[in-house]
């Protein structure tokens, strides 16, 4: 983390920015084998799969983790569709803006 005055709003923010990016880079590390781990053993455990989504979209603001948000969705939507398609639609309520032009 950068050193910044302690009454440095920007500072501040732009060092959590920082931890944030770096806790998603880690958090890409931890979840690629878990996603291609239940993908190839074909897990049809609708928990371990919901909370896996679960943690994923907590990082919702990084790219290889929605990829692998959207691999774990396409896969779960042949189990359970009803709850793939919701998990979607919790993703675009917490992370799609109108601002972006993302949907």
């Amino acid at each position: 983390m950068s050193s910044n005055p302690p009454d440095d709003p920007f500072g501040t923010i732009m060092a959590i920015a920082e931890e944030m990016h770096r806790l998603a880079e880690l958090a890409v590390v931890q979840y690629t084998p878990a996603v291609e781990g239940i993908i190839s053993s074909k897990c049809r455990d609708v928990h371990h799969i919901g909370h896996t989504l679960d943690r994923l979209l907590d990082f919702g603001f990084n790219a290889p983790m929605v990829e692998l948000f959207r691999r774990l969705c396409r896969y779960y939507y042949f189990i359970d569709a009803a709850a793939a398609a919701n998990y979607v639609l919790t993703y675009r309520e917490m992370w799609d803006s109108e601002e972006s032009g993302v949907s």
